[in-house]
C-alpha cells in the first residue's frame, strides 16, 4: 500500500466517526501524513490498530454549568473534558473558556497534547476541556460563580493520579484560583489537581512564562544547529497574552528585536521594537486593565495600528504564532516566506493551516511546530505537578535551566526522527514520530484495553 492511499483511506473513515469537525480532521491529517511511511516501514504497529486506537478518545465528556450574571439572571452554557489518552501518565492539558469552544475544537487540541507530552519527556497523557462560557466583560463575581459551578461538575471525573487540567485561553490565574478552590472546598484536601496556580498555594515559578519562553527556546536551538541564534533578527508575534508576552521577553534577552503584537481587533507595528518598557505596559494592558492592543498606538505613537488584520505581512527574519489555530493560511505564509522569514515558531495550537505548513516545507525553512515549539507550558506545568507531589519549591534559576534542557531535548528528538538530509530537518516528521513512538511502545505494552 502507498503513503497516499494509506492517508486517504484513514482519514475517510475518521471522517465518517468524526462527522462535523474540521481542527481535529486537520490535526489528524497533518499528524497522519507525516508519519505514514513510518509506519508502513514498521509493521508491528499496523498489525496492532495503532492509529485507529490513537484517534479514538478514552471518553469525551460533555455536561451543562449553570450559573447566576449579577442581575441575578439565570445563566446556562455547557461544559467539556476530553480525555484522549493516559498510555504514559495521567491525562494533562488545558481548560479553555471561549465562545468557539465545542467538542471537536477541543478532541483536536487533546490529541496534539498526547504528543506533545510525550516529547517532554514527562510522564504525561493527553487531555483538553472547557466551555463556550466567555469570561471577557464579566465581573470577577460572575466569572467565580461559572468556575464554581464549571468545577462542580469537572471534579467527578479528575484527580491527580487521574487527569490535572491546567489554563488555557480564557482561563488564567484568576479562573484557576476559583476552580482550585471548589475543588477543595468540595473534596476536603489540599492535593495538586490543577497547575498554573498562584505561588502561595501550591503553583510553580515561571509557569505563566514557559509556553512563551519555551517556544523561543525552541528556535533557538533550531538556529543553533545551523550555527546561528535569535541574536540581531527581526521578530513578528501575533497575539498580546501570555505566550506572546513572553515570546517578546525571551526573544529581548535573546538579543532578538520583536516588533508586532495583535488581538482580535487587529495588529500593532514598532518599528523601533517592544523593549521591556513598552512589554511591561502591555502586560499591564492585558492582564490588570483588561484593555485592547490597539491602545498601545495611543501611548507610543510611533507605532502604527492595523484593524482587522494579522502581521503576517510584515517584513521579519521570524513568525511566532501566538495567538490561536489556523491564523496563517496559505497565501500569509507565501508573504513571509517573500519577505525574508527564515524560521517560524508556532507558540499556539496549530496557527500554520495544513496548506502554509506545505509552503514552510516547500521553502525548506525552519519550521517549529506547535506540539515541539510550544511544549514548554505543559512541561513546567508537569514541573509543577513533581513539586506539588514532592512537597517542594524549585527556584525560578533552577526551573529555567529545566526548561531549557527540556526543549533542547525535545529539539534533539525532532533531529533523530526528522533529519531528511545533510541540511534539513523535517521538524513535523520529526516531532510527530518522536511523540508517537513512546506513545505507542506503551500502548502496545499495556495490552487491548
Amino acid at each position: 500500500m502507498s503513503p497516499e492511499t494509506y492517508v486517504s483511506n484513514f482519514m475517510e473513515g475518521l471522517r465518517r466517526r468524526n462527522p462535523g469537525q474540521p481542527e481535529f480532521h486537520q490535526a489528524v491529517e497533518e499528524f497522519v501524513g507525516s508519519i505514514t511511511p513510518f509506519l508502513l516501514d514498521h509493521k508491528r504497529y499496523l498489525d496492532n490498530y495503532i492509529m485507529e486506537r490513537l484517534t479514538e478518545p478514552d471518553r469525551v465528556v460533555s455536561f451543562r454549568v449553570g450559573w447566576q450574571d449579577d442581575n441575578g439572571a439565570i445563566r446556562a452554557n455547557r461544559g467539556y473534558r476530553v480525555q484522549f489518552n493516559n498510555a504514559i501518565g495521567p491525562y494533562k492539558g488545558g481548560l479553555r473558556f471561549h465562545p468557539t469552544v465545542n467538542a471537536g475544537v477541543l478532541k483536536f487540541l487533546a490529541f496534539e497534547q498526547i504528543f506533545k507530552n510525550s516529547l517532554t519527556t514527562l510522564p504525561m497523557g493527553g487531555g483538553k476541556g472547557g466551555s463556550n462560557f466567555n469570561p471577557k466583560g464579566k465581573s470577577d463575581a460572575e466569572v467565580m460563580r461559572f468556575c464554581q459551578s464549571f468545577m462542580t461538575q469537572l471534579a467527578k471525573y479528575i484527580g491527580p493520579n487521574i487527569d490535572v487540567p491546567a489554563g488555557d485561553i480564557g482561563v488564567g490565574a484568576r479562573e484557576i484560583s476559583y476552580l482550585f478552590g471548589q475543588y477543595k472546598r468540595m473534596k476536603d484536601e489540599f492535593t495538586g489537581i490543577l497547575t498554573g496556580k498562584d505561588i502561595a498555594f501550591g503553583g510553580s515559578l515561571i509557569r505563566k512564562e514557559a509556553t512563551g519562553y519555551g517556544c523561543v527556546y525552541f528556535v533557538e536551538n533550531m538556529l543553533n544547529h545551523k550555527g546561528d541564534s535569535v541574536k540581531g533578527k527581526t521578530c513578528v508575534v501575533s497575539g498580546s497574552g501570555n505566550v506572546a508576552q513572553y515570546t517578546v521577553e525571551k526573544v529581548l534577552h535573546l538579543g532578538g528585536k520583536a516588533i508586532t503584537l495583535s488581538d482580535s481587533g487587529g495588529y500593532i507595528h514598532d518599528p523601533d521594537g517592544i523593549d521591556q518598557e513598552k512589554l511591561d505596559w502591555v502586560k499591564d494592558l492585558k492582564t490588570v486593565r483588561r484593555g485592547r492592543i490597539s491602545e498601545y498606538v495611543e501611548q507610543f505613537p510611533r507605532a502604527s495600528y492595523y484593524a482587522d488584520q494579522r502581521p503576517w505581512s510584515v517584513p521579519c527574519d521570524i513568525a511566532f504564532p501566538s495567538a490561536t489555530q489556523n491564523e496563517i493560511n496559505a497565501s500569509e505564509a507565501q508573504t513571509l516566506i517573500d519577505n525574508g522569514c527564515m524560521a517560524v515558531g508556532e507558540g499556539a495550537n496549530m496557527p500554520s493551516d495544513l496548506d502554509a505548513i506545505h509552503i514552510y516545507q516547500k521553502a525548506k525553512i525552519l519550521y517549529g511546530p506547535s506540539k515541539a515549539a510550544n511544549a514548554g507550558g505543559v512541561a513546567v506545568s508537569g514541573l509543577e505537578m513533581t513539586q506539588n507531589s514532592m512537597r517542594l519549591h524549585w527556584n525560578g534559576e533552577e526551573l529555567e535551566e529545566k526548561l531549557q534542557d527540556i526543549m533542547k531535548k525535545i529539539h534533539k528528538q525532532c533531529v533523530e526522527y526528522g533529519k531528511e538530509s545533510s541540511d534539513y530537518i523535517n521538524y513535523v516528521q520529526g516531532a510527530n514520530i518522536a511523540g508517537f513512538v513512546k506513545v505507542a511502545n506503551a500502548t502496545i505494552a499495556q495490552g487491548v484495553m
